[in-house]
Order: structure tokens, then sequence, then C-alpha cells
């Protein structure tokens, strides 16, 4: 199914600026729905006179009247009336009759969606961007209760200010979604002065778990919050403005071991502000998952430094050994050790930087490659390193076998390749979306056409890359002189 963005642009008549405001209408539009207690479509027009469906929400309030989303159709013929007149007049437009649709009789009412042009202004564009239409089901008639008439009540409010521009409000920051209060979690509604005039059952439950008792209604929010959080040194300081509803901000409040998520949208008329609904919602498991992932991100961070220091307190051993050993050939199996558990440990350095276990590897083999100026120092070779294209980023179970064998075949290209002369190691990466192509190559003297070492480096090499990253791997002589590794390595496992 197409995107909202998708949908819009292909008709050619809405600005950039015009599809962010809808984004951000669309963002409320369960809220919108739960509240009309009715399905709501947005349409756009297009370019031959008609309309197109971009959005369509359902209520979780009450049963649905379209069992198939109309999203990317053409307006159906007995609302164009009402739509057109919506968006030619910048109007809400109610249906003088039952409208009827399957045999059920509904109530239509059309709503001009306006954008407003600056955050601190009243201006708006000169037509409607959009239209809403609000689909009752008139079908379920019977006597509403008083929280289903408050939030039609609250529904109306809102859709009356999108039709002047006032909502969505473009100063509210961006929240994050988990946790985000809903209204069947809990809706309370504030006059003017921060007074509750009502409150969902489910939003008194929520303050009473937090330790308050009685009626929420008659009183003042704000002190009602200030009495819950008496004795706490640290207050969220947006607070005060979501709890008097004076600005459409999320904050959270915690006591007794509760944390309520408290989310309020001024309601303006005008543009003056008469009141506010305010939703809260019981978040003390998300906050406490939350908290646990946290707990956990800094525990595995910690274990990645303690690996990296451990290991690079084995390398310096290995080093110091490799020093007061008398034998060249143990001297170079020391040096080698120890250049691989160095590689490791640049991996594990990496890891316990970061929020996830994935690292940004060009980062790694930029770090590994001050390892080849060790190696070409202690054979008095001068190594040009040169590396060309981007690895990516790769999760830990990648990133160590790679780190290691391309430690082997870099240090290999000094060591064999360069031995005794000065010349270049390129490395060249080439990343698609299912595979990653590593070639390491030297201009030294090359290998006999045929033949591969036999080394313990080259069945390290063979190893990593066959048999853990289940790659393949493949030496050869370049013309002229200079020898070069592939390395394909498939990203199987990597989410697209």
């Amino acid at each position: 199914m197409s995107t909202l963005s998708d949908l819009v642009q292909a008709q050619g008549l809405s600005s950039t600026v015009d599809i962010e405001w809808l984004h951000l209408l669309v963002g409320d539009w369960q809220l919108l729905a739960d509240l009309a207690f009715a399905d709501i479509v947005l349409w756009v027009p297009t370019e031959d006179g008609s309309f197109i469906a971009v959005s369509h929400a359902r209520p979780s309030s009450s049963a649905t009247l379209f069992y198939r989303d109309f999203v990317g159709q053409r307006i159906k013929s007995q609302w164009v009336d009402k739509v057109t007149k919506a968006f030619e007049t910048a109007q809400i437009v109610d249906s003088d009759s039952p409208d009827w649709y399957e045999e059920m009789p509904t109530r239509v009412r059309a709503v001009p969606v306006m954008r407003r042009l600056d955050p601190s202004g009243k201006e708006t564009t000169e037509r409607p961007i959009a239209v809403i239409t609000r689909h009752t089901n008139l079908s379920e008639a019977r006597t509403p209760s008083r929280q289903e008439l408050t939030f039609n009540e609250c529904a109306n409010d809102l859709f009356r200010m999108i039709s002047v521009g006032d909502f969505p409000d473009l100063g509210a920051p961006k929240a994050p979604r988990r946790g985000a209060p809903r209204a069947s979690d809990g809706l309370i509604r504030l006059d003017v002065d921060g007074i509750v005039t009502f409150a969902s059952p489910n939003g008194l439950s929520a303050f009473n778990r937090m330790g308050f008792e009685g009626e929420l209604e008659g009183r003042s929010l704000a002190e009602v919050t200030t009495e819950l959080l008496a004795g706490k040194l640290i207050v969220d300081e947006s607070l005060p403005l979501v709890v008097t509803g004076r600005a459409p901000w999320r904050t959270d409040i915690e006591a007794r071991g509760v944390t309520v998520s408290l989310r309020a949208i001024p309601i303006r008329d005008q543009g003056e502000r008469v009141g506010a609904i305010v939703l809260c919602r019981d978040v003390t498991e998300v906050r406490h998952q939350e908290r646990e992932l946290i707990t956990k991100d800094a525990t595995i961070r910690e274990i990645h430094h303690r690996v990296k220091n451990n290991l690079q307190t084995v390398a310096s051993l290995l080093r110091i050994q490799a020093r007061r050993t008398h034998s060249d050939v143990a001297r170079e199996a020391l040096g080698q050790a120890m250049r691989r558990v160095a590689a490791i440990a640049v991996v594990h350095d990496t890891l316990s930087e970061g929020l996830n276990q994935s690292v940004d590897f060009d980062v790694v083999f930029e770090r590994m490659l001050m390892l080849v100026a060790e190696v070409a120092a202690s054979h008095n070779t001068t190594v040009r390193p040169k590396k060309t294209g981007t690895f990516g980023t790769l999760p830990s179970e990648y990133a160590t076998p790679l780190a290691l064998a391309l430690t082997e075949l870099v240090t290999n290209a000094v060591e064999h390749g360069l031995a005794g002369r000065d010349g270049e190691v390129e490395t060249i990466a080439v990343r698609t979306h299912d595979m990653l192509e590593v070639k390491v190559r030297d201009n030294g003297a090359g290998l006999p056409e045929g033949k591969v070492g036999s080394g313990l480096g080259t069945q390290i090499v063979r190893t990593l890359i066959q048999g853990e990253l289940s790659g393949t791997i493949d030496w050869h002589t370049l013309e002229g002189e200079g020898t070069e590794v592939t390395i394909e390595v498939p990203l199987l496992y990597l989410q697209k």
C-alpha cells in the first residue's frame, strides 16, 4: 500500500509543508476516531477536481462502518458534494439527512483542513489543503452516556480547530509513541482555569493508584498533582504547563511506585485557549521495562569495556614476553598473537561506546591499520595503507571475525608481500544489500600463481571467512606484481 506522502505527491497539488502538516494530523488520527466514535477518512484534491483518500482510521471505541480501507481510492459519489463544498468554502459541512452506506444509516460531516503558516501567528493557507470526512453509525443509536457525550464534545472541538488551523499544534514537541496515552486509557477535561470538569473512570483510577482519594471533578488538576508529588525534589519543569492545559506537551508523574503519563491538548476558540483535554495512562510497566533495557544496555557496554581492558592486558603481556625472548621464531609468534588479540580488543572497545551491538566497521578498520604501522616498523618497511569504499555498520557477530581476518591479510601483505621493500596495501570494500566484498591487494613480490600459503595465518583466515561467516576467499597474483585477496561475505542475517 502506498504511503500518505506517495499518494499526496502523486496528485501534484500539495507542497512539502502541506504534506508535513498532514503527517502531523495523521499522527493523532486514532485519537480523533476514538473520540468521535466514528470512521474518519482524509481526502486530498486531484487535478481533475475529484478527491482521493490518503488515510483512514477506524474507532476502537465502537464498531467500524468500513471493513475495507479507502486509502488510494477515489471518493464515492454520495460524498462528493459535501467534501467539495467544505473544500471550496473552508467551512464544516454536515449532512442534512442520514447517508446510507450498505443499508446502514450514517451521519457524514466534512471538515476542511487548514494549515497554519506560522506557529506564533494566526494566518492560515488561503484554501484547505485537504478534507476530513467523519462517518458516524446511526444504526446503534441509543441514549449516550456522559463519557460518550464528553468524548464527542472533545472530538467536535478538535475538528473545529482543524478547520481553522489550530490543530495540530506546531508548538507541540515530538514525543515517543511508546506509552503514549490514548482516549480509552483515561481522559480529563479542564476548563480555562485548569479545573476538572470531567474525568473518565480510567483517568480517575490512574490518579487513585498514585494515592489520590476522592473525586477529580471540581478540583484543580495542578493542585492534585502538587499534593501527590509533595516532598519530591526533582519534578519535570513542563509539569505545571501540562496539568493546567496551557501547553501541548507530555510529561510523566510518579507517586507510590506508579507512573502515569500525561498529555495535554489545549482547546482553542478563535486562537484563545478555552480549556484543555488531558490524556492519562498508567505506564508503570512500560517505564519499568525501559529502565530494565537501559540497565541491560549499560551492563553490556561495561562488559565490552572490561573485555577490551582484559584483551589489552593480554596483548601487553604478549608484547613484554616477545621482547624478553631470545628466539626470533618465538618473538615473531608472540608478536602475531599480540596483534590478533589487539584486533579483537578494537571491536570490543567500539561496542562499549554504542547503545547497540553493531559497530561502524570503517572506524574499526581505521584503528586496525595502526597495527600495520607497527608491523611495518618491525620489518624496516614503509607502507602506505589505503582504503576505498565503505564497510558500513556490522553486528558484532560479523565484526569480530572480519576484523581478525583482515588483520591477518594486511599483516601478511606487509610481512611477506612487501618484505624488505616499500609499497602500498589497498583495501577495497564494496557493500550491497546482501553481500560484502573486500579486496586486499599489495604491490609486493606476489605469490606464484596457484600457490596459497599454508601457515597459521592462512588457516585462521580460512576458518573465519568460510567457517564463521559462510563466505568465500580467493588468492591470486596480479598482472605485473603483487597479490590480491578477495573476500565475499553474504549478509544473510542482517535486517534489510
